[in-house]
């Protein structure tokens, strides 16, 4: 399946791209080199263990994308993959929106995840003209609870138990921004 790719500009060195097939060997490659880092927190590194797994949930995203369904985007630093961030699900009928995401361990601390996700909170806004996007992180994970915080979400409260993490459930916060907000914080 080949669509042409949807393409956010965040900054002069970052851009946001929905996933191609093409990607799946870099993507791949990025998560097994951060397979330690990364399984502290996110339950589906047991499912990707080739690239052909990848290209398998590349394929995925591009049909929930053709869909409007979803939206996975590569996210891209200076030229070189750094991570993913998505739309998950889009609940058309309630307008609004979940953000996921993740980053290399070498990506971390440079404002990537922040500057994409406010990126990622434009579009849903503005383009896709949704009410509401949530973030939700396990109430552990302290910097992935800092970017929504950063970004002006409400703390909504705690799904407990919300996830299970491969031998445990986790916590989850969950973090709101709504339209309002978002333009009101704009203009301020």
């Amino acid at each position: 399946m080949s669509i042409e790719p949807l393409r956010i500009r965040v900054d002069d060195t970052t851009e946001l791209r929905t996933l191609e097939e093409r990607d799946a060997a870099i993507f791949y490659h990025l998560i097994d080199n951060n397979r330690a880092h990364l399984r502290t927190w996110l339950p589906w590194l047991d499912s990707t263990v080739s690239v052909d797994d990848e290209r398998m949930f590349i394929r995925l995203a591009q049909t929930q994308y053709i869909e409007s369904k979803a939206m996975t985007c590569g996210i891209w630093y200076q030229g070189q993959a750094a991570g993913t961030i998505s739309y998950h699900p889009v609940d058309w009928g309630n307008r609004k929106v979940e953000i996921g995401y993740w980053l290399g361990a070498g990506f971390q601390g440079k404002g990537l995840m922040t500057n994409a996700c406010k990126a990622m909170v434009e579009y849903a806004f503005s383009r896709l003209t949704l009410n509401k996007v949530e973030i939700r992180c396990a109430t552990g994970n302290l910097k992935s609870c800092a970017i929504p915080q950063r970004l002006g979400f409400k703390h909504e409260g705690v799904i407990r138990q919300g996830e299970w993490l491969y031998d445990h459930f986790v916590d989850l916060n969950l973090y709101g921004l709504l339209v309002r907000e978002w333009m009101q914080r704009s203009l301020s």
